[in-house]
């Protein structure tokens, strides 16, 4: 039962299952690691580090509890308890890059950097994937002075998590059969950019729930991930048919029809996107690219600008403002944008170089 209600998501009304469980039978490894699991997902790390730590008293070399135990240690402050743990799970499999992933981390909070960009590297070597990496190693080659390879991580960096292998939880998760485990399961493998086995288990979500439009935006970004642009296209129509007011999937049918060499009817589905979702930043500053590439400066202008008031902190806002003006011949009004952006985000050359090249236009100008 708790098995069925973990795999489920419903962890407060699983806890007790396990934790009846665990009274009977004490010496099973299952039980305290499951409910190590429940605690994390519900934000108890005290009891999530005990549960844990019972698990591996009890399997000493199971490479998903040492894993899950080390990051809780991290988490809590105390790297000093979880390199000893990743250590361990690294000597039981070797190559396991969440393993090495939490030597880097251990390494960064202890300020060894030259040893944090060591493990990191080797995390990325493996697993190019695993984007969450670029992020703390930016940070460790700012610590040692790279600057240029810290700005180049940090532009590189993304949300893909570095977790180890879990057999106990995979099989788990197989438990439970319908639309919405197939969803969970390709919003997984979609994570872990595995996206054949994305768009294999979104198809069998579709099939078991075809008027949900939802499903279709998933199953149509699966498929897009994976090369397949006229399956995906077909997707993010039905989506759209099913659902006429679903901005995100008019912004997604816009953006794969601009990338197809149709602007116009690019535009239309990007305007839709804004027109539903008058704060979604991305559709907005997708709008005005598409406008700024096909002539429409003056309205492109408009959208970036509303970008930016939404959100002041965007870059690509501020540069794609600025761009536009230039475009335009307002070097003067370029100017001062792209030397804002310049100061906001001294991280990104592109606006200083922006600068001088709108100055050189300036210059020019008859």
């Amino acid at each position: 039962m708790g098995n069925l209600l973990l795999a489920a998501e419903l962890f407060e009304a699983a806890e007790p299952f396990y934790r009846h469980a665990q009274a009977l039978q004490s010496s099973e490894f299952r039980w305290p690691y499951y409910l190590g699991h429940i605690y994390q997902a519900t934000s108890q790390p005290d009891k999530a580090v005990a549960s844990f730590a019972r698990a591996v008293e009890l399997r000493p070399n199971d490479v998903a509890a040492l894993i899950w135990l080390g990051n809780l240690y991290l988490a809590g402050g105390t790297p000093e308890l979880a390199e000893p743990l990743f250590t361990r799970a690294l000597s039981v499999q070797p190559g396991t890059i969440a393993a090495m992933y939490g030597l880097g981390q251990t390494a960064l909070a202890k300020q060894d950097h030259a040893r944090a960009v060591e493990y990191f590297e080797r995390v990325l070597a493996s697993d190019a994937r695993a984007t969450v990496v670029h992020y703390p190693l930016a940070l460790a080659y700012r610590a040692l002075g790279d600057t240029a390879r810290a700005e180049q991580h940090l532009r590189l960096r993304g949300t893909v998590e570095v977790g180890p292998p879990d057999p106990l939880m995979v099989e788990l998760r197989g438990l439970l059969q319908g639309a919405n485990a197939e969803e969970a399961r390709g919003t997984r493998a979609l994570s872990a950019r595995d996206f054949p086995a994305a768009v294999k288990h979104f198809r069998a979500a579709v099939a078991l729930a075809p008027d949900d439009p939802a499903l279709h935006h998933k199953l149509g970004t699966a498929l897009s991930l994976a090369g397949d642009t006229k399956g995906a296209l077909q997707q993010f129509k039905e989506a759209v048919h099913l659902l006429p007011t679903f901005a995100e999937a008019h912004y997604s049918l816009g953006v794969l029809l601009d990338s197809l060499g149709q602007p116009g009817p690019a535009i239309e589905h990007l305007s839709a996107a804004v027109r539903l979702g008058p704060n979604y930043i991305s559709a907005r500053l997708q709008l005005a690219d598409v406008l700024a590439r096909n002539g429409q400066l003056e309205r492109s202008l408009a959208q970036y600008r509303q970008a930016l008031d939404a959100d002041s902190q965007s870059a690509d806002a501020r540069f794609g403002y600025g761009l536009a003006f230039a475009r335009l011949g307002r070097y003067t009004e370029a100017r001062e944008v792209l030397s804002e952006g310049a100061r906001l985000h001294p991280e990104q050359s592109r606006f200083a170089e922006m600068v001088t090249r709108v100055d050189a236009a300036r210059r020019a100008r008859p």
